[in-house]
């Protein structure tokens, strides 16, 4: 590209915005113009407002940047939002009306109908719930997201499967990192040491974000995937990835081997449009008996690449199987990264 597009970040001093920060720097098709924050940020430099959480150092040209009211006013027409999901409710339907493409990793619209949730590789005709939104016949705006940090795994390892063999039954315990409550999250003395068997929403999130992601567009909705779906979701003392226990049962018999090639050699959309934040392989198969582990795979494609392991037969239901992901990179910024890419690809960014 001969111009690079400004993008702003809305929620610009959270860890996910922070991500998006990291992410964003090098981009050859995006440029980090704008940055909002709550109001006891506004009007600071950036390296002022934010509490940086991340290895790598806060990009020069953006510590100095000065911290921006979050409102559409001079805002960029895209913007990547990293709210919580109380502020988001209020502030990305402002910011659509206001005629921004909103690239959201917050939960507040996901379910919507008219609002596409979104994994590239698995469901990107639901883009075009896109034009269905009231948002965009009035300013052009919209809202597309990104699902939970735990459903984007689940999903990706799912998705081959569901293709080739189908799914009547899933049942997943998660075991979620620290990093995934954000800044600064589960104190020390409740997490180290422990296991906590409870996350807000999150095993809602899980159940009824799975099915629309698998679900088929129809017209101006998705109809949800009919399998049954339990989630149990736990916070664990590990500082990034999230890693899952899988248990399924398919609608048609499959051999260990089918279900491998099918993981290993999934490619889609993404990958054949060469999304810059595209994975070349979005989910890894990994043969050792005790992987994958989130020190040393979460950084699989970058953080984009979902890896699964330890595939064995299932004395309730057909099969079981571990999968990790990066939770800040695959599950947040960088979820919504290649969203924003894929709305490029599509004409979505003109």
């Amino acid at each position: 590209m001969d111009r690079k597009i400004p993008i702003g970040i809305l929620g610009a001093t959270g860890v996910v915005g922070q991500r998006f920060i990291q992410m964003l720097e090098h981009h050859p098709w995006f440029e980090v113009a704008w940055l909002a924050a709550s109001d006891r940020s506004e009007g600071k430099p950036y390296a002022e407002a934010v509490r940086w959480r991340l290895k790598t150092a806060i990009p020069a040209r953006l510590a100095a940047m000065q911290v921006s009211p979050a409102t559409p006013d001079g805002a960029p027409k895209i913007i990547f939002a990293a709210l919580d999901a109380s502020i988001a409710a209020e502030l990305e339907p402002r910011f659509a009306d206001g005629g921004c493409a909103v690239v959201s990793n917050s939960s507040a619209l996901r379910m919507q109908p008219d609002v596409p949730l979104l994994i590239p590789e698995v469901n990107a005709g639901h883009i075009h719930l896109i034009d269905r939104q009231s948002w965009r016949k009035k300013s052009g705006g919209y809202v597309v997201t990104n699902p939970n940090c735990s459903a984007i795994g689940l999903v990706l390892a799912l998705a081959p499967l569901y293709q080739r063999f189908g799914l009547e039954t899933v049942m997943a315990v998660t075991m979620q990192a620290v990093s995934g409550a954000g800044y600064p999250g589960v104190a020390s003395l409740d997490i180290l040491g422990n296991v906590i068997p409870f996350i807000r929403n999150e095993e809602e999130k899980m159940e009824e974000e799975t099915r629309k992601l698998l679900g088929q567009l129809n017209g101006s909705k998705v109809i949800p995937a009919a399998f049954a779906m339990s989630a149990q979701c736990n916070r664990v003392a590990v500082e990034d990835g999230h890693t899952e226990s899988v248990s399924i049962r398919l609608k048609t018999k499959a051999k260990p081997e089918e279900m491998i090639a099918a993981w290993n050699s999934y490619r889609a959309e993404p990958q054949e449009l060469r999304l810059p934040s595209a994975p070349k392989q979005p989910i890894l198969y990994v043969e050792a008996n005790d992987r994958p582990q989130p020190r040393f795979d979460v950084d699989t494609g970058s953080g984009m690449t979902a890896v699964v392991g330890r595939l064995r037969p299932c004395g309730v239901l057909d099969w079981k199987f571990t999968v990790l992901s990066y939770n800040t990179i695959r599950g947040a910024a960088g979820a919504a990264v290649l969203n924003a890419e894929l709305l490029k690809a599509k004409g979505y960014l003109e």
